[in-house]
């Protein structure tokens, strides 16, 4: 009498690493539990024809049956299911239906791996990660030690501490990053992953200062503010620094405050260096226009309070000529407003807002230094908020937040 040969324990065992190409093949998972739940987004990933078997599921599975992204069939596991699979993951909780599914498996020659033994699986699921489109799975027989060891290597990935340094991973170009509202920790990993593989950077006075100090010793650091021509001629002079770097060979990380969107001047930036027949990346980074509020205690929304917020730039105040802002419709919604790079005009956006029919009593919060160790906050109303922000010497960056909101979470955050 033949049969599938004994399994030897994992530990002995040597697996061969190679990645599955599913993109429109049929593979079934069984079980709809919190495993499948954690192993169906990669599958979903793939493009497989995804069948997923199983009387009951989460409601995460659901959504995705929902959604379409797999098939469920709705019912117990059946002999002959695994008809024409390229692949197979049981993820049941009852090992006699986990059994029925590895020996079908195994008559089929299908490829199966399982949650509950190892031993007896044909395919181990790795512990796998990405990064810049390169895939990372470890494969130990040990869940956890996998874990362990995909997240070191992906984290060393991503914050620029592991690299290959034989490998250029961006030509000659441009990448716009934004760094976030000025805590380090608060770039997103493709902002830090690109700054890592900079040549040349141009920041901010405004960007996070401690990631400049992480840089290599090659890495050209230009400060964008000590480039001179003023104040106008200065985003032009920027815009030929990235361009000329770019164009001599470089890879040029252009790091900008909050998001480069975000009153920015990134439009500007990536349309000179598109002209010039430039690539470029754009990499979103944290508004402050919401970050520094939340990290004071401020929601820029709350449930029942608002179902708006509104962005303005406070640089160029009311009754100025080259003013694009509103302000008698800014007044009059009932919602949340944030103004930025509002400091030395807060006194005259005030008074329009009151004179338009907001309330002098509409709270106001100020927050100077947002997400940094020097971070403080002030409390004012619109009637008072230009005698307090002079009492207080708040300077810029200050990010201003007006309407109820403001006090929403007072108590609570100041416990």
């Amino acid at each position: 009498m033949s049969g599938p040969p004994p399994h030897p324990p994992h530990q002995r065992r040597t697996p061969y690493p190679v990645g599955l190409l599913l993109a429109g093949r049929r593979v079934v998972v069984v079980g709809g539990g919190q495993v499948a739940q954690r192993r169906l987004p990669a599958l979903i990933a793939t493009g497989a024809e995804l069948h997923l078997i199983s009387p009951s599921t989460t409601p995460a599975v659901q959504a995705m049956a929902d959604a379409g992204e797999l098939t469920w069939h709705a019912r117990p596991y059946l002999d002959g299911d695994l008809a024409d699979t390229w692949y197979a993951l049981v993820a049941t909780d009852d090992p006699v239906v986990n059994a029925r599914v590895s020996a079908e498996a195994e008559r089929e020659r299908v490829f199966c791996a399982r949650s509950d033994d190892a031993a007896a699986a044909t395919a181990w699921t790795p512990a796998s990660g990405r990064d810049a489109g390169a895939t990372v799975a470890v494969l130990t027989g040990d869940p956890r030690h996998s874990a362990g060891l995909r997240d070191a290597i992906v984290d060393g990935l991503r914050d620029g501490s592991l690299a290959a340094r034989q490998y250029r991973a961006h030509g000659a170009g441009v990448a716009l990053v934004g760094g976030g509202p000025g805590d380090p920790d608060l770039i997103t990993v493709r902002g830090r992953r690109l700054l890592a593989d900079a040549d040349v950077v141009v920041a901010d006075r405004l960007a996070p200062r401690e990631l400049l100090a992480e840089l290599p010793e090659h890495v050209e650091v230009i400060d964008a503010s000590k480039i001179p021509y003023g104040r106008f001629m200065a985003q032009e002079a920027i815009n030929r620094t990235l361009i000329e770097h770019a164009k001599a060979g470089k890879f040029v990380v252009r790091l900008k405050g909050g998001d480069p969107y975000v009153f920015g001047r990134g439009g500007e930036e990536l349309l000179a260096c598109a002209e010039a027949g430039l690539p470029v990346t754009v990499v979103p980074g944290i508004s402050s226009s919401i970050s520094v509020p939340a990290a004071a205690g401020v929601p820029v929304t709350h449930r029942g309070m608002t179902h708006e917020f509104t962005v303005i730039s406070g640089h160029v105040g009311p009754g100025d000529e080259r003013s694009l802002t509103n302000w008698e419709a800014a007044a009059k919604m009932s919602g949340t407003l944030v103004l930025l790079m509002a400091v030395d005009k807060i006194a005259a956006i005030a008074a329009e807002l009151v004179a338009h029919g907001r309330a002098g009593d509409t709270p106001v919060a100020i927050v100077q230094e947002g997400t940094t160790a020097a971070q403080r906050r002030v409390d004012a109303t619109l009637a008072t908020v230009g005698a307090v922000v002079e009492a207080e010497g708040i300077k810029p960056p200050a990010v201003i937040v007006i309407g109820d909101v403001v006090n929403v979470l007072a108590a609570a955050f100041r416990k």
